[in-house]
């Protein structure tokens, strides 16, 4: 893979604090991205916005509301570890669908594909710029306008399962699986408007653990232990 789009869960950057950031696993994100930065490997990173607002868990907020303040979020998350990236020393530019003063880059695919080119590690916060669509329909969506190679979801789960794993000790893990069997399963890995446009774009994904060691450089390397998610 030559270029490719790393979604990182909110929730797996904060660790056990379970909200804002655990800076060490922010800083083994940063070294594993550094090192595929220096092979030549073309990266954009989306993040989730989960460890500061799961707003549409209240009924008391208007759902555009709750969601532009989620688009926020992934703002906040966005600027945080595009700083510790820098000071790791990798460059870094953040974009957005709109506009956000002198806070981050206005989203175009010229400037992005421009600055991939350049070895600049892009991020893509505020979703899609819209309410009612998700973090991993914007993951898909830039994934699909910057003609990534693959998505790397990276969670914190180490693959898909037939089951959930924290309640079913008896799950299995599948090794690979197509986004059509995800759909008809309901396996939940990305939801349906995500999903539709995988297929439509035949955009693959591989799913697996942030927290195992080196697993964003083993995805990318070929030693991939989590699921591929086939189109």
């Amino acid at each position: 893979m030559k270029r490719v789009l790393l979604k990182l869960s909110g929730e797996a950057l904060a660790g056990e604090k379970k909200t804002g950031f655990d800076e060490a696993i922010v800083m083994e994100v940063a070294e594993q991205v550094k090192e595929l930065a220096d092979r030549q490997i073309q990266i954009a990173v989306v993040i989730g916005g989960g460890n500061f607002w799961r707003g549409r868990s209240s009924e008391r907020i208007d759902r555009t509301k709750a969601d532009q303040i989620g688009m926020l979020a992934t703002v906040m998350n966005c600027i945080y570890v595009s700083e510790i990236f820098k000071s790791a020393g990798i460059k870094s530019e953040v974009f957005t669908p709109f506009v956000c003063g002198s806070f981050a880059s206005l989203f175009s695919k010229d400037k992005v594909t421009e600055a991939l080119q350049r070895g600049t590690v892009t991020f893509f916060a505020g979703g899609t710029g819209h309410p009612y669509f998700s973090t991993d329909t914007a993951t898909v969506l830039r994934a699909v306008e910057i003609e990534a190679d693959g998505i790397l979801l990276a969670k914190a789960v180490d693959g898909i399962y037939d089951s959930d794993p924290k309640t079913n000790p008896d799950a299995v893990k599948y090794d690979e699986i197509s986004i059509g069997e995800v759909v008809n399963k309901k396996l939940a890995v990305v939801d349906m408007t995500a999903s539709v446009l995988c297929m439509e774009n035949k955009m693959p994904m591989f799913v697996f653990g942030l927290n195992e060691k080196n697993s964003i450089i083993n995805t990318v390397s070929g030693a991939f232990t989590g699921t591929k998610v086939t189109v």
